[in-house]
């Protein structure tokens, strides 16, 4: 499939490209393509794409709608509107559907977010979203987007849009669930911490080999004081995979509590 250049252009022109955001960790290393730096082979589409991203330029600092969830669910002037027909319909003649080109941007929003271009990402899954507003990887990306911008109500309800058409993801489950985590250690609203355990343990009983998800649960009980059940939570996470256990964690847990079964010192 050949995305014809006008495509391209178009979804570039009104980016700002003055606030790209620094590169950090996402939430958990179980997203497809997420983590992983964008590769240094491109094909000659991604080549022109990138050639089109070094010739943009803005003349005024200002934040667009264009990297906004959702362009910031506001209403639309009519020069938007023309520019999303424009943009609906070069993508109808240059790809199969609308359900493909929304997965081709949402695809491409990773990549920058892997490069810690956020601004760019968010405008890759807004048009993605725009073309197919069930692509769960549109909120999520968003979602993964605001979370690190620290941007943390707007990642929840994101997350929590994406997980509304992928109620089954129990990866989104669980980034949805660290998100949530994070927001009570900031804001101590029990309400919190109550829904990110009932995110961890409907993940948990989807996929029940989920190492990340047993150490999230573990950080919960130990955000509730229960050492015990932290501990009982963290040897399941150890018993399926040690490398994602956080030892900063660990020492923690330890201060509070030795380890009962005597496995961690």
């Amino acid at each position: 499939m050949n995305v014809r250049m006008n495509l391209v252009q178009w979804s570039l022109a009104m980016l700002p490209f003055w606030a790209m955001a620094q590169p950090k960790q996402l939430m958990t290393s179980a997203r497809p393509n997420s983590v992983l730096p964008a590769s240094n082979t491109k094909t000659t589409k991604e080549s022109n794409t990138a050639k089109v991203e070094t010739d943009a330029t803005v003349s005024e600092v200002v934040v667009s709608i264009n990297i906004l969830p959702l362009f910031g669910e506001r209403a639309k002037t009519a020069e938007q509107i023309d520019q999303e027909i424009h943009f609906l319909n070069d993508c109808d003649r240059n790809f199969g559907s609308r359900t493909e080109a929304s997965d081709f941007f949402a695809a491409r929003g990773w990549d920058y977010v892997a490069d810690g271009q956020l601004d760019t990402a968010a405008y890759r899954f807004n048009l993605a979203w725009l073309l197919n507003n069930q692509n769960s990887d549109a909120y999520w990306g968003l979602g993964v987007v605001c979370y690190q911008k620290e941007n943390l109500p707007d990642a929840i309800r994101m997350l929590k849009r994406g997980l509304a058409v992928s109620d089954t993801n129990t990866v989104l489950m669980t980034d949805l669930a660290t998100v949530q985590i994070k927001y009570y250690q900031e804001k101590a609203d029990s309400a919190d911490l109550v829904e990110a355990e009932q995110n961890l343990q409907k993940s948990l009983a989807i996929g029940p080999a989920s190492a990340v998800a047993y150490q999230k649960l573990s950080l919960v009980n130990f955000l509730k004081a229960d050492y015990e059940q932290a501990w009982e939570y963290f040897h399941q996470a150890n018993n399926l995979d040690f490398s994602v256990l956080d030892l900063t964690y660990l020492n923690d847990l330890l201060s509070k509590r030795p380890d009962p079964k005597g496995v961690f010192k």
